[in-house]
């Protein structure tokens, strides 16, 4: 499998991503650092995106349903040599379904993650999946 992006920016302004039909706005300028992500929030993002899709995917093959799910994703920056280090994540499936096997899915998602095991390869990751009941 292939992957293509296309990104563009302007002097002095922000910049965006294009992906497939969407476009994806980020700050490259002091101006808009509050309001829109950074390169490292989209790292973090990529690595949520990728970690919610398996969930998706593998409550097909795993044969669980589920209303939700959740994640926090934290990490820290290092300074020298500026780069991403330990990652922490926290998700959350909401669901009421007995055949949710967490300690599974667990290893499905670190298994066969894609942006999970690319990141794997020069930061640590940790976290914790839990459950909750649907109500």
């Amino acid at each position: 499998m292939n992957y293509q992006i296309k990104a563009s920016s302007v002097s002095n302004e922000d910049a965006v991503i294009h992906i497939k039909e969407s476009k994806v706005k980020f700050g490259t300028t002091l101006k808009m650092a509050k309001s829109l992500p950074n390169p490292a929030e989209l790292f973090l993002a990529s690595f949520a995106a990728c970690m919610l899709k398996n969930v998706e995917r593998f409550s097909t093959m795993m044969k669980f349903t589920y209303s939700k799910a959740t994640l926090d994703v934290h990490a820290t920056r290092l300074k020298n040599p500026p780069r991403m280090d330990n990652l922490i994540y926290n998700l959350t499936i909401y669901s009421s379904d007995k055949k949710l096997n967490i300690d599974l899915l667990k290893k499905n998602i670190e298994k066969h993650g894609t942006i999970y095991n690319t990141i794997k390869l020069s930061c640590s990751i940790s976290g914790i999946i839990k459950a909750i009941e649907n109500v």
